[in-house]
């Protein structure tokens, strides 16, 4: 029997779909924290055919809605083509990604199903969730009703990456996908009305895995990353994406509505980018802010490598100058981060703060311990570790009622207690996060650990 230890404890599936209102509060829910919290993780349907990877279990929803000091809880498993087959047919169909695809007789034709299971996007009053290997699907709140996969009336027909950029001010989703196959980038930009008017391929010289990207208010930069996929590994029964350390880590700076002719790259030492927090401008020169890994080995290429991922990410800022053509990197601290976020509404424009996820050392599970928030002007920060045995995820920034500051609300988020198997919504003072939190939202079941998070106002 293939076991995993993904499947197990709180990394391990839930199988019901609950609703339930009037949860349990300790502490006391702010009048003015009014909307959804929504995470979003891999929750295996069926076992797995063969090895099981982190990244193959159908894509779950967990909702909390907070109203008026009260909360309630909804969870759902995104309905995707591929999950109503298996579900029909009682077993899983499709391998993961640490087993080679049936290549010769794709079940119903797919090589690979759409997870839908890693990241929220918001967009012209819709919410998808999103994988980069496909389509995103769009979800229906407050049901969480999964309303199917949206091709942008027909346009998009390459992968979407699991991170678009919403920008606040002009109403623009803009994205990228990334293949196995000439020209490897496809990009565009989709205007608030949902209408993909701008899209265009970028050739490169080798395929790379590219989780994430940032844009600025006039620029997009992609991260060309020495994570490389090369048949001739497959072709020696290797796995096909691997960490090359001799290869530079190349950031292309492009007009947000230009082409390939207008990359501009830029190169410094070979390094990993799954998140960034933000990018903006600064005269002649672009900031981008991100976590930085020494690489990766996340698909399980080699053993020996896979310690890299362990060693975690550290915030780093890059700068690079359009004028001179000079690039600069500086590690900001020495936490191990990742799952960086913002404040959304200042996506592509200059932001003071960030939180990132904070990640426990000496495990061999990647524990998050706490929540880690930065203040970038003054190269300081501060956190809150959740306590003994209890680990969590992503955490986001929700906004107050009519708050127009950027440090102006509450950082939430799931936290899980090991001891006693107990889940809750834990609220912060976004201004005070070491302070621990101002309430406490018992659930009615363990959330499993996931991937991405979302806040939507009420």
């Amino acid at each position: 029997m293939v076991t995993s230890a993904y499947l197990e404890g709180n990394w391990g599936p839930v199988h019901d779909e609950l609703d339930v209102s009037d949860l349990h509060v300790e502490g006391e829910l702010p009048k003015d924290l009014r909307g959804t919290f929504l995470r979003i993780g891999p929750n295996a349907q069926f076992a797995p055919i063969g090895r099981y990877h982190f990244f193959d279990g159908d894509g779950m929803v967990h909702a909390v809605r907070v109203e008026d000091g009260r909360a309630s809880y909804q969870n759902r498993w995104v309905r995707t083509k591929g999950f109503q087959y298996e579900r029909e047919a009682g077993r899983a169909l499709w391998t993961g990604f640490a087993e080679p695809p049936n290549v010769a007789d794709p079940p119903h034709g797919m090589m690979y199903k759409n997870v839908a299971n890693t990241a929220l996007a918001q967009h012209a009053s819709r919410l998808y969730a999103t994988w980069e290997g496909d389509a995103p699907h769009e979800i229906r709140l407050p049901g969480l009703e999964t309303v199917g996969q949206d091709d942008f009336g027909g346009r998009l027909d390459y992968p979407f990456t699991a991170h678009p950029k919403v920008d606040a001010v002009t109403g623009e989703m803009i994205f990228f996908g990334y293949t196995l196959w000439l020209p490897y980038i496809k990009y565009g930009v989709i205007g608030p009305d949902r209408r993909l008017d701008h899209y265009v391929e970028i050739p490169l010289d080798v395929p790379v895995m590219m989780h994430d990207f940032a844009v600025t208010e006039h620029f997009s930069i992609l991260l060309h990353l020495p994570y490389t996929f090369r048949m001739e590994r497959m072709e020696r029964g290797q796995v096909p994406l691997a960490f090359e350390p001799d290869r530079p880590a190349r950031f292309g700076i492009m007009p947000r509505r230009g082409d390939a002719s207008q990359v501009r790259w830029f190169e410094l030492p070979a390094c990993f980018i799954f998140h960034v927090w933000n990018a903006y401008e600064e005269g002649s020169r672009v900031v981008l802010l991100a976590s930085r890994f020494a690489g990766t080995d996340v698909m399980g290429a080699s053993p020996e490598a896979t310690k890299l991922d362990y060693e975690g990410g550290r915030a780093w800022r890059f700068t690079f100058d359009l004028e001179t053509g000079e690039a600069r990197e500086e590690q900001l601290d020495d936490a191990q981060v990742d799952f960086t976020r913002i404040d959304d509404r200042l996506t592509g424009r200059k932001n003071r703060f960030g939180t990132a996820a904070h990640f426990a050392r000496g495990t061999e599970m990647p524990f998050v311990d706490g929540v880690t928030r930065y203040d970038f002007e003054r190269n300081r920060s501060e956190k809150h570790l959740f306590g003994k045995n209890r680990y969590g995820g992503e955490m986001v920034f929700a906004p107050r009622e009519g708050a127009t500051r950027e440090d102006d609300g509450y950082v939430v988020g799931f936290v899980h207690d090991e001891g006693t198997g107990q889940s809750e919504m834990i609220v912060l003072d976004a201004r005070e996060v070491s302070r621990g939190p101002v309430a406490r939202v018992r659930m009615p079941r363990r959330v499993p650990y996931g991937f991405h998070a979302a806040w939507v106002p009420a």
